[in-house]
């Protein structure tokens, strides 16, 4: 319903100061010093080390950092191109060349525009980092020549050792910088880009909104977006590996001359190859990425639809989908993984080939060529750093290959169509609150008109009902007026502001409170006014903490009429009001007097009601026919009684008594009014319903260390065969890779030698087993990648399955109070670390953990006295990776659990995002993402600032290895030769950068092993009791329809009261029982223990002869049939919504979708069975979504029938041919119906009246009548007397 509210929302805005001011970062009021080495961030360290950290531990973001700066300059940008687009589409629309094509604005260019002076100055950073890695190897140089002259022995040794150990600290100085710069700039693109995709999603047209469904734009925010930063992360190697290539090549030409031309040979043959990998495997993540986007949907839709699957025992058809879908995505996985098997086969050889063939060359240039240890160890060192660009440049191509892809759908999706803000006129200042001319509407511009030819006008402050079949175009024309459909002709205009509320009820993640201000400043006593008037109070009164009870997503763990009454308030709130139907006839019938009617809290607005409910009619101002999407009748009450031509059906729906009480003024308080201050002001207390309001539990964060359970979960996923044999081969490939011991050796020899043909005829063979060693490691490289390939991919399926397996066992109760994006974000970010980085990281742990070994036993080999050193410097590098990792892990963990809120905000703006358009709350809910996002920057940010302080402190005791070794060689002067002192400083020098990785991906392993164990949370939790058990019914079981409860109890929790207390009664077969009582009697949870969705606290529930709690779950749910109360589809065809088990033939679905009355929509759609339902079924209306779910019913056909307010969302006449179906088709069933209107059940055999979760009352209707107890008031307050209940009957 809508209406034209006063505006008193304010604008949302952030509140400064206080807490915040507290935790600003120090890093401002910082020394030069505290700065370049992070100390000034040492207390959070220090304080992770003795407790685990906690949010309210970590440092604000600098202000330049956060999303509140970086999103508007950024949108500022992109909006400039968008202007200037429009403009050059509006200069080719009035040129002569129709067919020109205007250019799409550039995200690319958009980002380049507003960070480009923090990426020249992180670009700057690097080039000074990058100059001075090539100082250490000149350095070197001349301290071999030093060594090689004793005659300079001297202060110039100690001088050279000095100056190395500045030159290398100073450059992990500097390198840290960059990488701080670097990682926050990184991720402040991808806060840029990701305020922008939710600004747009806020205003996608409904065309886009079909092309693009919410879980394909929550890949964009979380895996595009993702790729992106990864991109800025590496921007700067895509000219920095060039350039360390050039330098490394150019001092090599200084060593070896000319011969170093046949390495760049090699470069320029090999490097094309790794180019030709990286365009197949772009191809292949682009298939992967469309997969991914099918998986997120499905599996969002398996989450929102959990309860339907688990009552049609649906789990183990949708299970198997999914994991269709993702073994399809580990097949593009698995061809990718080997293509980049082959890229690092050819990356680990490059070094070797070049050195191979440089000194193949250098050797047949000029025979007189010896190989001295200056040139052997200084090009060696050249080379080591050669290796790091050439390792990081496939890499960083692959990224740009799928950041391309990325960049394209992100483009595609901010160019996508908008709503436009011409559909409407709402600026209208005429007489009439809303006024249509010749006005026709589509969904698509290009599409049939839904809408066609309204003419109407709607006076200020009337209330307009509009009425009509399913399908006819009720809803379509509050969609109009919104301003949500494409208009196609005519002229439509809207005087003030709207509030709406849809006819499936939006309902926030947050408490009851909030949901009704929805932004607005309180008003103490207007909010108890529309609490009264909407009828909520005796629902605080069964909420656990009254009006601050926190809802579920989608009101999970509330009512369907809770629902309605929530929304309604916020509208009442706002100053609007919505439809009555999915509501308590009595509680309707209050809402109606005092909220909507000509007394109610909304007299002096503009008010629309689309309704089934013809009994309110007559109190209406103006009445709206609808037909086929035109406008049938229109008129008052009695205006429309007098025609006959398409509304004589009036007459035979509302009968005379309906009438009189329809048009009668009640006096009466209604049962539901409470004394409000008494309701608001009680104390927080448990009730028998308390067991359906959980509160929502916000993520758990594990403290402590990873478990080594979760790494040996990990590796048994694994396969410990490829465990063993990842140790074997990368165990070989260290022992093999011993080439710089080769050359070392041959320098030593060479220089001992006098004769210049014996070192002639000893070269070959050298040269030989130097080209040996490296094949053999090649090949060692090569084995190993393959082995993990398959480890991690067989590791990536299973947990992913158990992932999968855990969470369809789960109770329904677990769904209600965790959210959506908690369980999504373990499908999406933790299976993706799985997926590529955890065995990623491993294998680099264990390469470097062989390689460190291997470096210290060469050094402590060449200088014995090193091992001096080496042990107490270990022993500080495992202090300070033992000290850092408490902190480091939390920080990790606090990370990932942050993320999660942005992707439930993410997708519940989603799903609501014509309710928060109609208010004209864009503004305040792009400030609560920004709000969340930031509470995710800030974890972020206490993250990069940790790895730079340990990263300072691990480089500065390398530095100081480094520092040793060079003394240790200037003191041992004549004592060693030049070649054991180029061996040691070279091996010192790699070893600083060793130990610094080592302990890095140390951590690595441990904070994204934080993916396993979330992943693994869900295992250990309660589950359901087991689908299939030993104990199976027989085939035709059951074959009477017998139900009874034998002192039968349920609560929804251990710790709650019963929420069914001694329900004892039976049924016969094949009668029809009507459940009726007010909210929270236990009507729902009646039906919930049927299915065993709630599980027994005593009692035992028996089904023709058998107790079902001794059978499986799905043995149960797969003989029990339902027509729910909320209407769920799942995207894809018609046909799969009907039968997604494939179990009936075509005639089959044809014929019961003539019984539903859908047979002639569904014939007159283009693709009939195969038409593609969109996400939520929101192609189809309520109406016609409420029909399929009873043609799902009608072709399962079992002896027993739970009807679950099933016909709340269509019209009377639908109704009524609904029931006459239901009736004859299920005929010979045993049918439960639990109905909000009484005539729906008036006609049932008997029925069983409930209160405070006990049976008040059993017997046939019109009994129960004649006792005038809790029905007779119910059916009074319905309307319905002892005489037309006998009528009903009768018929």
């Amino acid at each position: 319903m809508l209406c034209s509210p006063q505006n008193w929302g304010g604008s949302y805005q952030r509140v400064r100061g206080g807490l915040d001011a507290q935790k600003c970062s120090p890093e401002k009021s910082a020394s030069f010093f505290s700065k370049v080495t992070y100390s000034w961030f040492s207390r959070v360290i220090t304080l992770g080390y003795k407790r685990p950290l906690e949010r309210e531990d970590l440092f604000e973001l600098n202000e330049s950092d956060s999303s509140y700066t970086v999103c508007p300059i950024f949108e500022k940008q992109w909006w400039r191109k968008e202007v200037l687009r429009n403009q050059e589409m509006q200069k080719v629309k009035a040129s002569f060349y129709k067919e020109a094509h205007t250019k799409k604005p550039s995200l690319l260019y958009a980002l380049w525009n507003t960070f480009k002076s923090v990426l020249i100055q992180v670009a700057l950073f690097k080039v000074f980092a990058d100059i001075l890695s090539f100082t250490s190897p000149l350095i070197m140089k001349q301290m071999i020549i030093f060594c090689e002259h004793s005659s300079d022995f001297g202060w110039n040794g100690y001088g050279y050792a000095v100056a190395l150990f500045v030159v290398v600290f100073l450059q992990t100085l500097i390198l840290q910088q960059y990488q701080r710069f670097n990682m926050l700039t990184s991720a402040k693109v991808k806060t840029a880009v990701n305020g922008l995709i939710y600004k747009k999603a806020l205003l996608l047209s409904n065309v886009s909104q079909q092309k693009f469904s919410t879980g394909e734009i929550i890949n964009l925010m979380s895996a595009d977006a993702q790729q992106l930063m990864d991109l800025t992360a590496n921007l700067n190697l895509l000219w920095s590996a060039p350039f360390q290539i050039l330098m490394a090549i150019y001092l090599l030409w200084q060593e070896l001359g000319p011969a170093v031309l046949a390495g760049v040979a090699v470069l320029v043959f090999v490097i094309p190859i790794n180019a030709l990998a990286a365009t197949k495997i772009k191809k292949l993540k682009k298939n992967q990425r469309k997969n991914k986007d099918k998986q997120i949907k499905l599996l969002k839709e398996i989450l929102h639809g959990i309860k339907i699957l688990k009552l049609y025992a649906w789990e183990p058809s949708y299970k198997n989908k999914i994991i269709k879908i993702r073994d399809q995505e580990l097949e593009f996985q698995k061809s990718a993984r080997y293509l980049t098997v082959f890229s690092m086969l050819t990356l680990t050889c490059i070094p070797f080939l070049v050195s191979l063939a440089t000194l193949c060359v250098y050797f047949l240039l000029d025979e007189g060529n010896i190989l001295t240890a200056t040139k052997v160890f200084t090009s060696m060192s050249l080379f080591n750093i050669l290796r790091i660009p050439l390792f990081e440049l496939p890499t960083v191509i692959s990224t740009v290959v799928q950041t391309k892809i990325s960049l394209g759908r992100l483009e595609d999706f901010l160019n996508t169509e908008e709503l436009l803000p011409q559909n409407i006129e709402t600026n209208y200042i005429g007489d009439h609150a809303i006024e249509f001319t010749d006005a026709s509407f589509s969904w698509d511009k290009t599409g049939m008109p839904v809408l066609k030819d309204l003419n109407i006008k709607i006076p200020e402050g009337a209330l307009v009902a509009v009425v009509g079949q399913v399908g006819s175009g009720k809803s379509s024309m509050l969609s109009a007026i919104l301003g949500e459909m494409e208009k196609l002709t005519g002229v439509v205009q809207r005087k003030g502001s709207v509030a709406y509320v849809s006819q499936q009820a939006w309902i926030q993640n947050c408490i009851l409170q909030e949901n009704i201000l929805f932004g607005s400043i309180m008003k103490k006593e207007f909010y108890e006014e529309v609490l009264e008037a909407c009828a909520l109070l005796p629902d605080l009164e069964q909420l656990p903490k009254g009006d601050q009870t926190e809802i579920g997503e989608r009101g999970v763990n509330i009512s369907g009429g809770q629902q309605h009454r929530v929304s309604l308030a916020r509208a009442v709130y706002s100053g609007a009001e919505d439809p009555l139907s999915a509501v308590d006839v009595h509680v309707g019938k209050q809402l109606f007097e005092k909220v909507i009617g000509s007394l109610g809290l909304l007299k002096n607005k503009t008010r629309i009601l689309v309704t089934h409910n013809l009994t309110l009619l007559p109190q209406m101002d103006l009445i709206v026919v609808m037909e086929s999407g035109r406008i049938a009748q229109m008129g008052t009450y009695q205006e429309l009684l007098s025609k006959t031509r398409n509304l004589t059906n009036l007459h035979q729906v509302i009968s005379e008594e309906e009438k009189a009480h329809a048009l009668k003024r009640v006096s009466a308080v209604n049962s539901r009014t409470r004394p409000k201050d008494k309701i608001l002001e009680q104390k927080p207390r448990p009730s028998l319903d308390e067991g359906k309001q959980f509160p929502m539990k916000k993520e758990k964060i594990p403290v402590g260390g990873v478990k080594f359970s979760i790494i040996l979960q990990y590796l048994q996923a694994f396969g410990w065969l490829w465990v063993w044999l990842t140790v074997v081969t990368y165990l070989g490939q260290n022992l093999v890779g011993g080439q710089n011991l080769w050359l070392s050796a041959w320098a030593k020899e060479a220089k001992n030698m006098n004769d210049f043909t014996e070192w002639k005829q000893i070269r070959s063979n050298k040269l030989n087993i130097y080209g040996l060693l490296g094949l053999i490691k090649g090949l060692f490289v090569c084995s190993g990648a393959y082995v993990i390939t398959r480890g991690s991919l067989a590791a990536s399926r299973t947990m992913y399955v158990q992932l999968l397996n855990n969470v369809l066992h789960l109770p329904i109760q677990f769904f209600e109070t965790n959210s959506t994006g908690q369980i999504i974000s373990r499908f999406t970010k933790d299976i993706f670390i799985i997926d590529m980085r955890l065995h990623y990281y491993l294998r680099l742990w264990v390469n470097c953990t062989l390689d460190v070994i291997g470096t210290i036993l060469v050094i402590v080999g060449a200088l014995p006295l090193f091992i001096l050193g080496i042990i107490p410097l270990v022993f500080f590098y495992f202090s300070i990776q033992r000290y850092y990792v408490a902190s480091s892990r939390q920080i990790r963990r606090l990370t990932g659990a942050s993320r999660s809120p942005v992707i439930s905000h993410f997708s519940e703006t989603l799903s609501g995002v014509s309710t928060i358009r109609a208010f004209g709350h864009q503004q305040r809910f792009i400030q609560q993402y920004k709000e969340l996002v930031n509470e995710n920057l800030v974890c972020f940010y206490n993250n990069v600032i940790s790895n730079r302080w340990l990263s300072v402190r691990l480089e500065f005791l390398g530095n100081l290895m480094v520092l040793f070794a060079a003394l240790l060689a200037v003191l041992a002067g004549n004592s060693i030769d030049s070649a054991t002192v180029g061996l040691s400083i070279s091996y010192a020098l790699n070893i600083t950068h060793s130990l610094n990785f080592w302990v890095k991906k140390a951590c690595e392993i441990e904070t994204n092993a934080v993916a396993v164990e979330r992943v693994c949370e869900y295992e250990n939790m309660d589950k359901e009791a087991p689908w299939i058990m030993s104990r199976r019914p027989p085939l035709q079981w059951p074959n009477k329809g017998v139900v009874e409860f034998i002192n039968y109890q349920a609560r929804y929790r251990d710790d709650l009261g019963l929420a069914l207390q001694d329900i004892t009664f039976q049924t016969h077969g094949e009668e029809k029982i009507g459940i009726v009582g007010r909210t929270g009697a236990g009507k729902s949870t009646l039906s919930n223990c049927l299915f065993r969705i709630v599980e027994r606290a005593g009692g035992k529930i028996i089904i023709d002869g058998i107790d079902i709690s001794t059978i499986g779950l799905h043995d149960l749910r797969g003989k029990l049939n339902i027509i729910p109360q909320h209407p769920v589809l799942f995207s894809g065809t018609l046909q799969m919504n009907l039968d997604p088990l494939n179990k009936y033939s075509d005639s089959k679905l044809w014929e019961v979708l003539e019984l539903c009355h859908l047979k002639e929509f569904v014939q007159s759609l283009p693709e009939k069975l195969l038409h593609e339902i969109s996400e939520g079924g929101e192609n189809l209306s309520m109406g016609q979504r409420q029909l399929v779910c009873l043609a799902r019913a009608l072709l399962r056909k079992t002896k027993i029938l739970i009807l679950d307010e099933a016909t709340a969302s269509i019209d009377f006449e639908t109704d009524k041919l609904v029931q006459t179906t239901i009736r004859k088709e299920f005929s010979d069933c045993t049918i439960l119906t639990i109905a909000h209107r009484l005539q729906s059940i008036i006609d049932s055999d008997r029925v069983l009246v409930l209160d405070s979760g006990s049976i008040v009352e059993f017997e046939a209707p019109q009994n129960l009548i004649r006792q005038k107890g809790l029905f007779y008031e119910m059916t009074m307050d319905a309307g319905i007397t002892q005489e037309s209940g006998t009528k009903n009957k009768l018929l």
